[in-house]
């Protein structure tokens, strides 16, 4: 990983929309993971248009967020909703 993306700033991602900051699989740390990193990508990719590897990277991303909402969704309705409020996803 870059350091971007330092021990410190996963434990706090994890801390806050996990249940704990070792709560590394919940859907929910997954799907704040991935949206920081999503964010990140496409700070990136604004100052570096041509950059198609990156691209594709941000893209299957958010192929995986999509994935991980939609099965938060299908089992929990009420852990869905409380994560697209606390990271304003909009849908």
């Amino acid at each position: 990983m870059s350091d971007y993306l330092s021990a410190d700033k996963k434990q706090e991602i994890f801390s806050k929309y996990g249940k704990s900051n070792v709560d590394t699989g919940s859907p929910e740390s997954q799907v704040a993971l991935f949206s920081y990193r999503i964010a990140h990508l496409t700070e990136h990719l604004k100052r570096n248009r041509k950059d198609h590897n990156t691209q594709r990277s941000l893209l299957r991303l958010v192929g995986k967020r999509r994935q991980l909402l939609d099965y938060l969704r299908d089992t929990d309705i009420e852990r869905y909703r409380e994560i697209l409020k606390a990271l304003n996803l909009r849908r």
